[in-house]
């Protein structure tokens, strides 16, 4: 069991990612999972065929709470936070972070591997030349932490539901050290399968609710970190374009349209109106 490292993961109806990401790394690290959809199935298979992982429920609160709250049972130097339906990561791959991290002495807040999702192909720099990357972004995807800067800050800010809580605790983490990309370290996101829609109905609640949500938290992201007045004006065509296409669907009687763009709407008004992010499913 490596001294040095854990691993978090949040579950949200994602018995079978989870299954099988644990089982490429179990008894290498300690794993701690979070659980916030109450699955009782993925509570029983742990507890049974992988006892050494430590496992709890929380409410929905969303995966910033989810991490803060898995940090707490992190007893190590270092902790890798990834979704479960992230194709690349191997103890080989999460023990060149440690590495890196020991190179450097530990001088540094958070390293996050290449997204090949992203395509960095059509980046400047020369992956292949350059191992450790100074960069102000990192992907929620995967994450590498330095548990003394992240408690430092106080974890994710447990405001933001879903959508750019990796941004804003990458901008407050860069404040008391550097971020870096490990180019040697190469994943693939197969977004959108670690929850499943049952039906057609059930697509679009995950549909409206990731629209609702991604406005609320763009507009949260941009007012706390760059004042109220610069958020404002940064989202004033965004305010024309929605408006507009309320306007245009609702006269084309376009339905699907029309209630995408009233959702949206009406993320980005909480927000505007400094209310919290509320919505569920």
């Amino acid at each position: 069991m490596n001294e040095h490292i854990s691993i978090v993961l949040t579950a949200h109806k994602s018995k079978n990612l989870i299954i099988n990401y644990i089982k490429n790394l179990y008894q290498k690290f300690h794993i701690i999972v979070i659980d916030n959809s109450n699955d009782i199935e993925l509570e029983k298979e742990i507890k049974t065929k992988y006892p050494n992982v430590t496992f709890n429920f929380m409410s929905n609160k969303g995966y910033g709470a989810a991490i803060n709250y898995g940090s707490k049972f992190v007893k190590t130097k270092f902790f890798l936070v990834s979704n479960p339906d992230v194709e690349g990561i191997t103890s080989d791959s999460i023990i060149k972070f440690y590495d890196a991290a020991i190179k450097i002495n530990d001088q540094f807040s958070m390293m996050g591997p290449v997204d090949l999702d992203h395509k960095p192909e059509r980046r400047k720099t020369d992956y292949d030349k350059i191992d450790l990357l100074e960069t102000n972004q990192i992907s929620g995807i995967c994450m590498f932490f330095n548990k003394k800067n992240f408690d430092t800050i106080g974890g994710f800010d447990e405001n933001i539901f879903l959508y750019f809580e990796d941004n804003d605790i990458c901008l407050r983490l860069s404040k008391l050290n550097k971020n870096y990309q490990l180019n040697s370290v190469k994943v693939n996101h197969k977004a959108g399968t670690s929850v499943i829609p049952k039906n057609e109905s059930d697509k679009n609640e995950q549909d409206n609710l990731r629209t609702w949500h991604f406005i609320w938290s763009k507009f949260y992201y941009y007012r706390k970190h760059f004042t109220y007045f610069i958020a404002l004006i940064i989202f004033i065509p965004t305010i024309f374009r929605i408006l507009f296409r309320i306007f245009f669907y609702k006269i084309s009687k376009n339905n699907k349209k029309l209630n995408k763009y009233r959702t949206r709407w009406s993320g980005l008004i909480s927000s505007m109106l400094g209310k919290k992010s509320h919505k569920r499913i």
